[in-house]
């Protein structure tokens, strides 16, 4: 079981390493906002056309839990996406990486203060190491330049998003037993139908940018790797060993975005690259590793 969590959220913060890049390669090819309502328009089309009689089979489970479903879609896929691609517009992605990295801490502390959930030292010990190892990364091995990051609108905005993630992922104990095609449909059908009027007022106040071919392209990609497997094997990985552990891996979504970067867009691996590396996989292990073994424990 654990080994399938752990290469789920592997995959999962692969793809949404991958979802930063695309996300910036956009900026000027499509706007932020119709991207988030064409990323989870075609998602829906594509589950439904999939998991269509999932979704009738469940429906009277769906139906009794169609707001906390919705809250979800707008929450997890919606505004967070729509505030990632804006900010991008504004501030770097070494930045959206730093502040993507404070996900977890917030899981931990909403999860301490809404539910009790116990937090054992080791994971403190092992979230601070892969967060050492996101700084060391996002500040290109200079800590120096880590602190003179100045807050603008872009950086505002991450900030929303990552408290408006970690609510979502929170938020996921309470969704019904249903399947995950049925659960899948329902969050990007609600994510596409709450980012219209966004998509229409960007259009109407002149922000708008209809895709070109390589707009399309990015398109593509994020729809299927972020918006489609990604989010399924999230919600997986939450479902197997809990938001607190699931969550710390999010930390490796800045480590991907930086070597997906040096392959994409010709950067240079350093060896602060590796450093950061070992830290943020060590702290991953070592949190991992002690709520394994407090879950058994308790069982």
């Amino acid at each position: 079981m654990y080994r399938n969590a752990y290469l789920l959220l592997i995959l999962t913060t692969l793809f949404w390493g991958g979802n930063s890049v695309a996300g910036k390669l956009a900026v000027g090819h499509v706007s932020p906002m119709l991207l988030t309502a064409v990323r989870w328009g075609l998602a829906a089309v594509i589950l439904a056309a999939i998991g269509w009689p999932r979704l009738r089979a469940d429906w009277p489970t769906v139906r009794k839990h169609f707001w906390l479903l919705t809250g979800l879609g707008v929450l997890g896929f919606t505004v967070f996406n729509a505030a990632l691609y804006t900010a991008l517009n504004f501030t770097t992605a070494i930045n959206t990486s730093i502040e993507q990295a404070g996900i977890p801490m917030i899981i931990f502390a909403a999860n301490f203060v809404l539910f009790r959930t116990r937090v054992t030292p080791a994971q403190i010990l092992g979230f601070m190491l892969s967060l050492i190892g996101v700084a060391l990364t996002a500040s290109h091995g200079s800590m120096e330049r880590l602190l003179a990051l100045d807050m603008n609108f872009g950086d505002a905005l991450m900030l929303i998003a990552v408290l408006v993630y970690s609510a979502y992922t929170v938020a996921l104990r309470f969704k019904p037993e249903i399947h995950w095609q049925s659960l899948m449909i329902m969050l990007t059908g609600s994510a596409f139908v709450t980012s219209i009027p966004f998509a229409i007022w960007e259009f109407g106040t002149g922000r708008g940018i209809v895709p070109d071919a390589t707009g399309w392209a990015l398109i593509a990609y994020i729809v299927i790797f972020p918006s489609l497997a990604a989010q399924v094997f999230y919600i997986r990985g939450v479902e197997l060993i809990g938001a607190n552990r699931a969550g710390l891996f999010i930390n490796m979504v800045p480590i991907f975005g930086t070597l997906l970067s040096v392959v994409i867009i010709g950067e240079d691996f350093q060896l602060y690259h590796g450093v950061a590396m070992v830290l943020v996989l060590g702290g991953i292990w070592l949190a991992e590793n002690s709520g394994r073994k407090m879950a058994q424990r308790q069982r």
